[in-house]
This record gives structure tokens, sequence and C-alpha cells, in this order.
């Protein structure tokens, strides 16, 4: 293996590696003289790389005696992801209400047109919930082999939200469409009016 070029995320993966392979209690001697043979990190970053690993959580560590030992088995790292993706499933939830919650309100604006401000107010939240949204979505796309049952689960709430997102969308063309033709107004003038911003589209 070559012992140049590895990035920190690389030296970490593969002292990872190292232990889930061995199965084994290490002292950081130990690791000081495997870790460069099997895996390439270098022995200057072998105490970096382990301390890294316990601050993430990914080893544990405890003194027996006047012995520090270091462990970590892959049920660890599935038990990780498992709470990862509970965690996720549950700002996902959070986050439909909310979008719900702005769509039913938005919906019930429709007629006041002339309430600028409360509608910049919905304009913004959806806008973030959005961003909420694809966020998850992208941290969805590192746990994709943990729990299959709840990513299906945590992927249809996901659709859901885009669909309600989408329909929020529908309002507000809706809304823009009604001033346009009671007022007779350009759509560039109602964007302006109410901030909507010229990106402003359905959510892919």
């Amino acid at each position: 293996m070559s012992r140049k070029g590895l990035s920190v995320e690389e030296k970490k993966a593969r002292m990872l590696q190292l232990f889930y392979e061995r199965k084994e209690f290490f002292q950081l001697k130990d690791l000081e003289k495997i870790a460069p043979k099997e895996k390439g990190i270098i022995v200057n970053s072998v105490k970096d790389v382990l301390q890294s690993l316990v601050d993430d959580g990914a080893v544990d560590t405890d003194k027996i005696g006047t012995s520090i030992y270091f462990w970590a088995f892959p049920s660890k790292a599935a038990n990780i992801k498992k709470q990862k993706l509970h965690e996720l499933d549950e700002k996902l939830t959070e986050s439909n209400k909310k979008l719900k919650l702005t769509t039913d309100s938005l919906t019930g604006l429709q007629s006041e047109c002339n309430d600028s401000r409360e509608r910049n107010v919905y304009l913004d939240e959806i806008m973030e919930l959005e961003l909420q949204k694809k966020n998850l979505d992208k941290e969805m796309e590192k746990y994709a082999d943990c729990d299959p049952f709840v990513l299906r689960k945590m992927q249809g709430q996901s659709k859901k939200l885009q669909e309600a997102a989408n329909r929020w969308t529908d309002n507000v063309f809706s809304v823009k469409s009604w001033c346009k033709k009671k007022f007779n107004v350009e759509d560039q003038v109602i964007d302006k009016q109410f901030g909507i911003p010229t990106e402003f589209d359905y959510v892919d």
C-alpha cells in the first residue's frame, strides 16, 4: 500500500477497517506498529487519526489500570447509521408538517393579493423548507445501505414534501395570474411588488 497522499478521511476509513477486520482491543503502541504496515498510515499520523475517530464516536476507548485501550466493531457503525436515519426521519417529518401549514396558510391568502408583507414571509419560509428538504435528501443518500424499510419510508415522505411544495408553487402562480387580470400588471411588476425571486419555480 502507498504511504503517501492519503487524505484525513482516507486514513480514518482505513483505521476503522483495521478495527473491523481484527475485532480486537488495541493500545496506541499496537496501532502504531500495525497501521503503517497493513493500512499505509504513517506512524506519526496514527495518534491524530485515532483521536479523531474517538471524537467522532466511531471508536470507543477506556482506561484499564494504567493502560488505555481502543476498540470498534461493525455493529457499532450500523447502530450509528440507524440512529442517524431515525434523526433524519424526525427532521423530515417536522419539515413536512411545517410545509403543510405554510401551504394551507397561503391557500387561505389567495384572495388577499395586497397583503405583500405577510406573503413575503411565506415565500421566505417555503424557500427555507425546500432547502431543508434538499439537505435532508443529501444526508439520506449517505445511509442508503442501512435499514431499507426506514429509508423507503423517508423517501416516500420526501416525495410528499416535494408534492406539497409544488402545490404551494401552483398557489403562488394562481395568485399572480389573479393579480395580473385584476390589476392589469405584468409578471415582473408583481414579482417585484411581492418579492418573488426570478428563479422561483417548481421543485424537481
